[in-house]
This record gives structure tokens, C-alpha cells and sequence, in this order.
């Protein structure tokens, strides 16, 4: 069985896996960076150049090869769950599933923290600041929510006691 984390962008999944596969010495597999490591190009660049619909297809290819993976610690994007082909190869891994829930403003402050999301994460809406984040937190959390198989609440965690707790999970 492998633990794999959802989430919206700057919850920590990438963070928090790697801390979690240190405490288990699981190896650690973060879906975002498989995708740019295939594609040659940040997912910055694979918008801009090939369009969301070209990303989600590969996207979803890694969703599947990574769901096959078994004693891994697995970090999706924050995005995966929209597809149903997705959801359903996340829900066929028997994985633990952890939902790394936080409120928009506090994303929207780690996000903004984070020098390297500007560079390599494309804005995903026409929207501004926190508004982007409430908006695609509403259409994504029913896609967390129907694949999870525990939430952690992140807003005040630091990554050691996420891992800890997540450690625990299995």
C-alpha cells in the first residue's frame, strides 16, 4: 500500500511526502515533477506551449503509472482530481489517501511565499489573488473529497507534525 497526497497548490503535499517517506523510508514520487521530467518543460511552459488539455492528458498518464506503485509516498497535483479517470485509477490503488485541507487565504500566503510557483505554476483562472484560490477550491474539493481516505488539516501543521500524523495513517 502507498500514501498519496492531494491537495490544492501550497497545502504541502510535496513537502509533507517528502518528510513522510523519510519517517517510513519509503521512496517518495511527486507526480509534478514526473510530468516536467517527461515533458522537458516546467508545467509553466506546458501551458503556455501546449495548453492545459495537452498537460491534463499527461498528467493523467503519470496519475496511472504512479497509482501501480506499491510502499511509496505519492504527492498529485493539486488539479488531479478533477479528471474521473483520475479519481477512479486513485480509488482502484487502495492507497491511503490523504486530503491535505487548508483554507484559501492560507494557501493563497504560502503560494505567495513560495518564489519558485510564479516561475514554474501557471495561473489556472482569469481571477486575482485569493479569489482564484475560494473559487477552484470549490469546484475541487468534491473531486478530494470523493477519492480521500483521511483529511489532515494543514492551515496551523508544521511539516514534521503533518508527516508524523500521517506517518501514523497506515
Amino acid at each position: 500500500m502507498s500514501i498519496v497526497l492531494i491537495g490544492y497548490r501550497g497545502s504541502g503535499k510535496t513537502s509533507i511526502g517528502r518528510a513522510v517517506a523519510q519517517l517510513l523510508k519509503w521512496p517518495f514520487v511527486d507526480a509534478d515533477e514526473e510530468i516536467v521530467k517527461r515533458a522537458g518543460k516546467s508545467i509553466k511552459d506546458i501551458f503556455a506551449q501546449d495548453g492545459e488539455a495537452s498537460f491534463r492528458e499527461l498528467e493523467t498518464h503519470v496519475v496511472k503509472l504512479l497509482m501501480t506503485k506499491k510502499s511509496y509516498v505519492i504527492s498529485l497535483g493539486g488539479g488531479a482530481v478533477v479528471r474521473e479517470e483520475n479519481r477512479k485509477a486513485i480509488q482502484a490503488a487502495k492507497a491511503t489517501v490523504v486530503y491535505l485541507r487548508a483554507d484559501a487565504k492560507t494557501l493563497y500566503e504560502r503560494i505567495q511565499a513560495d518564489t519558485k510557483t510564479a516561475e514554474n505554476r501557471p495561473a489556472l483562472t482569469a481571477m486575482k489573488g485569493v479569489h482564484e484560490v475560494e473559487h477552484l477550491l470549490k469546484t475541487r474539493t468534491p473531486g478530494y473529497l470523493a477519492v480521500m481516505t483521511n483529511v489532515l488539516d494543514v492551515n496551523n501543521l508544521s511539516i514534521e507534525k503533518a508527516a508524523e500524523r500521517i506517518a501514523k495513517m497506515i
